[in-house]
């Protein structure tokens, strides 16, 4: 059987991704997580549409935003105090996810395309992405 191969290369119709970091959560227990780092979600910008997938704690939303294109959804998070960072350069690799328990950031990661399994919070996701090093 032929199966169509799927990557994060070849994300179909979608121009660009952006994986968005913010402190709101309904679970009590991530408030020790790193301010401004208990929760993510990623905004998907197609050749028409913008598409928020937000993974919560009993469902995954998946929402088409009925803003024109031209429309920077990026920036309109931004200036709402949320972390905002372009998806760009991840190589999927051609093997099995590493199976981790069902995340906001698991949810990112398998929607992207990446296999870390050292970014388990959102803050470690933000900084896989980001390149940043610690020291």
């Amino acid at each position: 059987m032929v199966k169509p191969e799927l990557s994060a290369e070849s994300n179909n119709n979608t121009q660009a991704i952006w994986a968005v970091f913010c402190d709101e959560t309904d679970i009590g227990f991530l408030k020790i997580l790193k301010r401004g780092f208990r929760h993510c979600f990623l905004i998907l910008k197609t050749s028409d549409h913008w598409v928020i997938v937000d993974p919560r704690a009993n469902k995954i939303d998946v929402e088409v935003l009925k803003y024109p294109p031209h429309f920077n959804l990026p920036r309109f998070f931004s200036n709402d105090g949320k972390t905002v960072v372009k998806v760009q350069g991840i190589k999927t690799a051609k093997k099995i996810a590493p199976i981790f328990p069902m995340s906001c950031v698991e949810t990112v990661k398998r929607v992207i395309g990446l296999h870390n399994r050292w970014a388990i919070t959102p803050y470690q996701l933000y900084r896989v992405l980001t390149k940043k090093k610690k020291g």
